[in-house]
């Protein structure tokens, strides 16, 4: 295990710590590490989380929090919708003080700045403020962070920051409970639709907050088509209610012969059911998005349509088998939101060779599947306790 870093005295007599993940979904997924060893370190103290409304729902799947506030920050608002509202601010100000929190770890990704969340921490009157920061942030931060001049995956950006304050974990999986009434939800769903016992089953997510990181729908629906027509799969199409019309758009466009094989649950799964499709499915194929970090939660295989708007190398599933898929472009890490050329990076990522990756991914995951069967049948043929890793548990 890495050594870290004596906690310092004034951390180890928090009581209450807040955790600030202000992004999206997948964000917070990949921060679950840090958070995981937060409370690892910090046994004594409370953990909150202080997240968006999407990022929110996977705060309240992990077991290591002990509540989550929701606040909605101009900061995280790419297309510039949120309405001025200072009385927001002034709102979640008011909360945070009345809680007293001891101190805050403020997380944010590469291109973001910490110190709209430093100065929210300074005016709830939290003496403890920790963050990453190439800005001068004064006073506003009683650590400031920089990360190594090195790529790291989002998921050591988080450790390295709880580091600078002593903090660490040698479980360095994404942390997500799926809550067991949400797969007796999923059962009975599956059960609707005829499809509980279909195998492989593939969820197929199309949707995605940014059009320079999604797939194009038709050529979704053509992955749709060969992924029936040549693997037998039940395909099962996920979006929130706002990409019903895209998920449509890609039903629709499968070819009659293999569309039965297809089906549609967009809109129609509670944030915890819908967890409980990808933990029951064989494969996802989805975009660089949310989904593409709930499969490495919950270890389901995942073909990762990757475009090059980000760095794969900092963003990519974290710790699950998995294919990323994209096409080098002379213009890769442009973080645009919408393509300004002919988005070859992802169109040039063939349906067959999506079709290929799936393929491989579920051969190894029979694979896998079989020596474990055939271990468990040797170890109860020979009435021995198993051997993992030459270690005699």
């Amino acid at each position: 295990m890495t050594q870290h870093m004596p906690i310092p005295d004034a951390w180890q007599r928090a009581k209450r710590v807040l955790a600030i993940r202000l992004d999206n979904l997948g964000d917070v997924l990949v921060t679950s590490p840090a958070l995981h060893a937060i409370k690892q370190s910090l046994p004594q103290a409370s953990l909150t989380l202080l997240a968006s409304p999407v990022g929110a729902q996977v705060g309240r799947l992990n077991p290591d929090l002990d509540d989550v506030i929701v606040y909605q920050s101009p900061q995280m608002d790419p297309w510039q919708q949120l309405p001025q509202d200072s009385a927001r601010e002034q709102r979640v100000i008011a909360s945070l003080k009345e809680r007293q929190f001891d101190g805050a770890i403020i997380f944010t990704s590469f291109r973001q700045s910490s110190l709209p969340q430093a100065y929210l921490c300074y005016l709830s009157d939290i003496p403890l403020r920790v963050a990453a920061s190439i800005d001068g942030p004064g006073s506003l931060l009683t650590t400031r962070h920089k990360h190594p001049e090195r790529m790291m995956h989002e998921v050591e950006r988080g450790l390295d920051l709880v580091a600078a304050i002593g903090c660490g974990t040698a479980e360095r999986d994404l942390v997500l409970r799926v809550p067991g009434e949400a797969h007796a939800q999923l059962q009975t769903v599956l059960g609707q639709l005829g499809i509980e016992e279909r195998r492989p089953l593939v969820v197929m997510h199309p949707g995605c907050t940014m059009p320079a990181r999604t797939y194009p729908a038709p050529m979704f629906a053509a992955v749709a088509d060969l992924l029936v027509e040549r693997l037998g799969a039940m395909v099962v199409l996920t979006g929130t209610a706002d990409e019903q019309a895209l998920v449509d758009e890609v039903r629709g466009s499968v070819r009659p012969a293999q569309r039965d094989g297809v089906i549609s649950v967009a809109g129609s799964l509670p944030f915890p059911a819908f967890c409980a499709l990808i933990e029951a499915a064989d494969l996802t194929v989805t975009n660089n998005t949310g989904p593409m970090h709930i499969s490495a939660a919950v270890k389901t295989p995942v073909v990762a349509l990757f475009a090059l708007t980000n760095p794969p190398e900092q963003w990519g599933p974290w710790q699950v088998p998995h294919r990323q898929l994209f096409h080098e472009v002379p213009c890769r890490l442009c973080y645009s939101k919408v393509c300004p050329y002919g988005h070859e990076c992802l169109r040039l990522v063939t349906p067959d060779m999506v079709l290929a990756a799936a393929q491989e991914l579920l051969n190894e995951s029979r694979t896998r599947a079989q020596a474990a069967q055939a271990a468990t049948l040797h170890v109860i043929q020979d009435g021995r306790t198993p051997v993992l890793d030459g270690v005699q548990p």
